[in-house]
């Protein structure tokens, strides 16, 4: 390994490199060109998966929600486009008889799918907004964030129909002064006052709600609303080695069941699985990741297989040369290992080259998309990513290279010496 270090060596090195500074330049581009395809590949893959995982980070990605809507086929004596009705004791009835189901929340809401929105007001201060009844296992579901000095419905206010509440940012904003303090203070949905236990931070990610949404507890939207044991739809979690669409399939035949549907009747019961959308989101992420990965390879593969080109065409240059080292005592070995180490110091310049113009492009594409609507944060690729992708080229460099120095070691001196 001493050669390594050998002043001659790089002296014959640079002196080879510098004598065709062009094809040097272009030969050292293609290698940058391919780690820098590689990095920009796999940092946009990673972007994109960052992207698809901010935008789940709220709500468990391993979720449902399932709804009633009306039958398409007759039943034990039930006409054709029953409407039909979800209860609370079919939430009891999925805990008991499916397991795989870790958590599941009934809900209510007025203000959407079609109902008016609640009335809301606070002295001369009024608007509409939507109502939502829910228990405290929501947020096992969908985590909602709460600023600080507040909380979120427990089970205390289930069991005791507590009139609170948790409003959102734009409710606080419109209903109380730019100073006043929130929690504590009442406020009338629909002419019934209710005192607000905690603030919500809004995000995009959490649903189809905003951030004037109000909660409230599940029994207390009972009472104000007068609706029994109806319930909207169920948000369901299903334990994570579950089999999510298995999980879906058991949820909606059970419903049948109780229901007296029709087991082939697929309009009986809506639902949508997340959990479902979320692996296919993954899936596509991790195609991404590996084609960037197959594609960045082949275009370093075909960068470093110039440099072999470009070496060995400098070997044919280099003839009388080598030949004139070989008959002043230079070893085969010597030979050899100049052109390698020419071969891998090349490959791993523009290698460097490439990973810095890639990382720099990453950063800059993470600048611009910092606040566009779309699921993309943070493009980056792990160092273990660009490690690897280091090593792949100094091997490649490395066997590439001994192409060419097989040709300079094979040149006799004798022959070389003849040569023009």
């Amino acid at each position: 390994m001493r050669f390594i270090f050998d002043r001659n060596t790089w002296q014959e090195i640079f002196g080879s490199i510098s004598k065709n500074k062009i094809r040097t330049i272009i030969t050292v581009i293609g290698v940058l060109w391919g780690i820098f395809i590689y990095i920009a590949l796999s940092g946009a893959a990673k972007g994109m998966d960052n992207g698809f995982e901010s935008m789940f980070e709220t709500i468990a990605k391993n979720s449902m929600f399932v709804w009633a809507q009306t039958t398409s086929m007759p039943n034990e004596g039930f006409k054709t486009g029953r409407q039909m009705q979800l209860r609370l004791g079919d939430a009891t009835m999925i805990e008991n008889r499916i397991p795989e189901v870790e958590y599941i929340a009934p809900r209510n809401v007025k203000g959407f799918f079609g109902s008016t929105p609640a009335s809301v007001g606070r002295g001369n201060k009024s608007g509409s907004y939507p109502v939502f009844g829910d228990f405290p296992a929501f947020t096992k579901i969908a985590p909602k964030k709460i600023y600080d000095g507040g909380r979120f419905l427990n089970d205390e206010d289930i069991d005791q129909a507590r009139k609170v509440a948790v409003i959102g940012e734009r409710t606080q904003k419109e209903l109380f002064d730019k100073d006043e303090e929130p929690i504590g203070g009442f406020f009338k949905i629909d002419e019934v006052y209710f005192q607000v236990i905690g603030v919500h931070k809004f995000d995009q990610s959490g649903g189809f709600g905003g951030d004037g949404d109000i909660f409230i507890p599940f029994s207390t939207f009972k009472k104000l609303y007068n609706t029994g044991d109806e319930v909207g739809w169920f948000s369901i979690a299903a334990r994570d080695d579950a089999d999510v669409l298995k999980v879906e399939e058991n949820i909606k035949n059970l419903l049948k069941n109780i229901h007296q549907v029709h087991p082939d009747d697929e309009r009986a019961f809506g639902s949508f699985n997340l959990g479902e959308q979320f692996n296919k989101i993954v899936g596509f992420a991790n195609g991404i990741t590996f084609l960037s990965l197959i594609v960045g390879i082949a275009t370093i593969l075909a960068g470093v297989i110039g440099i072999g080109n470009i070496l060995l065409i400098s070997v044919k240059e280099r003839t009388k040369e080598l030949g004139v080292r070989r008959a002043l005592g230079a070893t085969p070995a010597e030979v050899r290992n100049q052109i390698i180490l020419e071969s891998v110091f090349l490959t791993v310049i523009a290698g460097i080259m490439g990973i810095i113009l890639g990382a720099a492009t990453l950063a800059l594409i993470g600048n611009l998309t910092q606040d566009i609507d779309f699921p993309y944060t943070n493009p980056t690729v792990p160092i273990p990513y660009v490690l690897g992708a280091m090593v792949i080229m100094v091997v490649l460099g490395t066997l590439i290279g001994l192409i060419p120095a097989q040709r300079a070691v094979s040149i006799k001196p004798i022959d070389a010496l003849r040569e023009e």
